[in-house]
């Protein structure tokens, strides 16, 4: 009688855990090995379901989990992963063609993604390719690894070859079960299947006779020292693979660049810009602690000495500045505040930095604007686009290609070696990091990334305020209390802050000063907590005499509205 056998099935999921492991692993190795981090296909399916999913989606992750909303994607994309690694293996079990068939949609789907990324070729899809590949394999060398020779064939009391090693089998003692098989390829054409018996442990192993008179059947142990050094093999691969991935050659490049003294200066920050008060974001937010915001699941790696600004579009003379050419530019040092558009009232995603960069007014004049531009689309190393009305750049503010941030060069994370900075509008239509290319065209000719997908094509930012102390569940003591924060309205300027505690009368707090209505502005106001629960407001006033709209709004799709409010306990 012929009969199919297999391993367990825990088994071929463990093989195909394992397997999926060795693929993402030597993925990211050749992926390293080439310089192009972002061929990774974890990333470039990462980048793919950024892209494709709906606004509320995002706004969902970035309030949710903040910064790190890419980390918990990467994380989701991985556990997908394992789940699918492990269905192949199981499936495999039977049916080797799954596995390759597995694999191979694995590895489709990766070279989908990274291909059609825009800043990736296609020789791109090669880690993809070689960690497919390589998945296969090892989920084919585990599985045969797991059925291994019998041990002590021919032992007394177990199932196995006759002493001569002939392949006859063994005699079963009278009133003997034959024990299930469990050999993958068993029944197929020379291979006999073969029952253990006996009282030890052998009667668990049931065996299978190989083409050739060898009897196999399933070994747990080689199956999980085979495991093991899958494991090992993915791991070492991943993490090699990361390590040449370029950063650290960027970093190396960034700590080489000498920044030349700005021939215009930030004007010095006048006595009490800085309250100083515990809790209060200072004045000038530290570079590590600067808000982050992008769609970019891997930093791009884009080394200085390669890298190019190509202005070109609705102009008289396309340009093109190479990192040396723009550093040899007039370069203006100055204080902005940068406020994300997904930033709900009283969030995080909103900092202040002393800038240092070209005037893209004099890039653009260089190129020649034609009458009848209004848009600036620019795009990132790694093909974000953002679109940025040309008038505002032109009248005047100091918008900048930025190529310091606090005194330093640019850090990864915030767009090294060059990014935009506009005073006055959100980041989403006005701060590329990475930025490689400027065309100069029109909002009813072109659209940026953020615009076919619900937010405005324009996006001013709008006055707003924060409580930065206390904090909303703080529970305080009865007396004198401190009420602090920041309020912002570029590029007009913040004109009055007023704070109310229990719907009662606004009173106006004390403003610290400022260098410009570029930056947001600290401020305070001393409060006599009484026992009791209390809700505090505040509420900012610009310039211009416009005082934000107690109306709330979501962020999308032009940015959040409302005044900020927090619960506190006075004992």
């Amino acid at each position: 009688m012929r009969t199919e056998v297999t391993v367990p099935p825990w088994a071929g999921a463990l093989a195909g855990l394992v397997s999926g492991g060795v693929a993402l692993g030597v993925a990211q190795l050749v992926a390293g090995v080439g310089g192009a981090p972002a061929a990774f296909p974890v990333v470039a399916v990462g980048d793919a379901a950024v892209d494709l999913a709906p606004a509320p989606v995002k706004d969902f992750a970035i309030n949710t989990f903040g910064e790190n909303d890419k980390t918990v994607l990467v994380a989701g994309v991985l556990v997908v992963l394992a789940a699918v690694a492990a269905v192949i293996g199981v499936s495999a079990r039977r049916a080797p063609a799954a596995g390759y068939a597995g694999f191979g949609l694995f590895g489709a789907i990766g070279v989908l993604a990274v291909v059609t990324r825009p800043d990736t070729r296609l020789l791109d899809a090669v880690p993809t390719v070689l960690g497919a590949l390589a998945g296969a394999w090892a989920l084919t060398w585990l599985l045969r690894r797991a059925t291994g020779p019998v041990a002590r064939a021919g032992a007394a009391g177990s199932g196995g070859l006759s002493p001569a090693g002939s392949a006859e089998p063994i005699s079963p003692p009278p009133g003997s079960a034959p024990a299930e098989p469990v050999f993958p390829g068993a029944g197929e054409p020379g291979h006999e299947v073969e029952g253990g018996f006996g009282g030890g442990a052998e009667a668990e192993r049931p065996t299978v006779m190989r083409a050739g008179g060898r009897a196999a059947t399933f070994d747990r142990r080689r199956l999980l020292t085979g495991a093991a050094g899958g494991a090992v093999v993915a791991g070492a691969a991943a993490v090699l693979g990361q390590q040449l991935g370029g950063r650290r050659a960027v970093n190396a490049a960034r700590g080489g660049v000498r920044l030349p003294a700005p021939a215009t200066p930030a004007r010095p920050l006048p006595a009490g810009t800085d309250l100083r008060i515990g809790g209060l974001s200072p004045f000038v937010t530290p570079n590590g602690d600067f808000y982050r915001v992008d769609t970019a699941i891997v930093v791009p790696q884009v080394d200085p000495r390669d890298w190019v600004l190509r202005v070109h579009g609705m102009v008289d003379r396309p340009v093109e500045l190479t990192y040396a050419d723009l550093l040899k530019l007039p370069l203006t040092e100055t204080y902005v505040t940068l406020a994300c558009v997904s930033n709900e009232v009283g969030g995080p995603y909103v900092g202040n930095a002393r800038w240092l960069g070209a005037r893209m007014a004099d890039v653009l004049r260089r190129a020649g604007l034609r009458s009848d531009a209004d848009m600036l689309l620019s795009t990132s190393a790694d093909g974000f686009t953002c679109g940025t009305p040309v008038d505002v750049v032109m009248d005047g503010r100091d918008a900048l290609f930025a190529v310091a941030m606090n005194g330093e060069a640019l850090p990864l994370e915030h767009g090294f070696p060059v990014r935009q900075v506009v005073p006055g509008l959100y980041g989403y239509v006005s701060a590329t990091k990475w930025v490689v290319d400027i065309k100069v065209t029109r909002f009813d000719v072109d659209q940026a990334y953020w615009t076919p997908r619900g937010w405005s094509a324009k996006g001013p930012v709008k006055t707003q305020s924060r409580i930065d102390v206390p904090r909303s569940g703080d529970s305080l003591k009865a007396g004198a209390t401190t009420i602090a924060g920041v309020a912002w309205a570029q590029h007009v300027g913040v004109a009055a802050v007023e704070v109310r505690v229990d719907r009662g009368q606004w009173r106006q707090a004390r403003l610290a000063q400022t260098p410009g209505p570029d930056t947001w502005r600290q401020w305070v106001i001393d409060w006599a907590a009484t026992p009791g629960r209390h809700t505090i407001e505040v509420r900012a006033t610009d310039a211009s005499g416009r005082t934000q709209t107690e109306q709330v709004a979501p962020p999308a799709p032009d940015g959040a509205t409302g005044w900020h409010s927090i619960t506190v306990d006075v004992a």
